[in-house]
């Protein structure tokens, strides 16, 4: 089974995570973000995996610490999760339409760290959350499993949509990328590692 479960305690935050990329059951998140906990849970949904999060964190100051702190445990508990990558894909990507809004995520598991976001967020909050924080998360979640990751909005009005639209296309697009492919002997790279 590919699992992993990370703590990560800092005097702002504290985060348990766990997941198993095997085994998908219903999600438990609580993060004290309440749209954080919806985008997560449609993320595992997507994905296909099982995740459970609990944050504590100080939100009183705003939610920031507590979002980047998240991305920063789900990406470790990927790497993690994953191994060495024997046997799968490596590559994702998706298209995920929300009402008027269309997301893409394309995703390279390649043990290089990088994100591409091109996503016009017109409307700054969404209730108390801050919409930038989207693009902190996905930073932190690229940077720390190691992935290369492009994500695109490429149309719509309505932000909560295209914010959805975004996580959920990152879900199917993970879950291509970490399905094992009996064709694939070892890594599926020239250089025999990833």
């Amino acid at each position: 089974m590919r699992t992993a479960t990370k703590t990560r305690t800092t005097a702002e935050t504290d985060i348990e995570l766990a997941l198993n990329l095997d085994v998908q059951e219903e999600a438990t998140i609580s993060t004290g973000v309440g749209f954080l906990d919806h985008m997560l849970t449609l993320f595992a949904k997507h994905s296909r995996i099982t995740l459970h999060v609990k944050a504590d964190g100080d939100t009183y100051v705003d939610a920031h610490h507590t979002v980047e702190d998240i991305g920063i445990t789900l990406g470790l508990c990927l790497k993690e999760s994953l191994g060495d990558k024997a046997g799968i894909n490596r590559y994702g990507s998706a298209y995920v339409p929300m009402d008027e809004s269309l997301g893409f995520a394309a995703l390279d598991l390649s043990g290089r760290s990088y994100l591409v976001f091109d996503a016009e967020l017109t409307n700054p909050k969404l209730g108390d959350f801050d919409t930038e924080l989207v693009e902190e998360f996905f930073q932190a979640v690229a940077f720390n499993a190691e992935m290369n990751l492009h994500l695109r909005v490429l149309y719509g009005k309505n932000t909560h949509h295209k914010i959805e639209a975004l996580f959920k296309a990152f879900g199917r697009a993970l879950r291509e990328a970490i399905t094992t492919n009996p064709e694939i002997k070892g890594v599926n790279s020239t250089k025999g590692v990833l």
